[in-house]
């Protein structure tokens, strides 16, 4: 269960809070809904292709060093919510978006502030991890398992 403690540990600690894994916190408290989006943004099953799918994404709007940033031990580099619709597409964040019940700019804000560091948590030895992060709904059991022991 190392990567679970890593992610309690980096919460119980306190990082992220400017947004990050502090910020996902208030965000589920707000909008429970932001766990599910997650989860099929980086679940294997996800509409994105898991976390490979999502960082090919990246790349192909070159943007391949800002997620990777994420992934690796350096510091995380930002990526804007107008970065992130670039990557995924705005029905894509439209369609997230919906389930959230905002509006899509909003949307892609909240997931602009959270992917960062949670995407760090989950790879915590640099490397995404060889069989994936596991399926949206492992994920998000996870995660609200996380948020709930925080």
């Amino acid at each position: 269960m190392g990567l679970l403690d890593s992610i309690i540990g980096a919460v119980a600690g306190g990082q992220g809070a400017q947004g990050g894994l502090g910020g996902l916190l208030g965000a589920v408290t707000s909008n429970p809904q932001i766990l599910q989006a997650l989860g099929g943004l980086l679940g294997n099953d996800g509409e994105h292709g898991g976390l490979g799918g999502l960082t090919a994404k990246f790349e192909q709007a070159g943007l391949g060093n800002v997620i990777g940033s994420w992934v690796g031990n350096g510091a995380n580099q930002p990526v804007s919510g107008d970065q992130l619709t670039q990557v995924l597409g705005s029905g894509a964040i439209g369609q997230i978006a919906a389930k959230l019940g905002v509006n899509p700019d909003q949307a892609a804000g909240q997931l602009s502030s959270l992917l960062p560091a949670l995407v760090n948590h989950l790879t915590p030895n640099g490397q995404a991890p060889a069989g994936g992060l596991g399926n949206a709904g492992e994920l998000t059991a996870m995660l609200g398992s996380l948020l709930q022991k925080a």
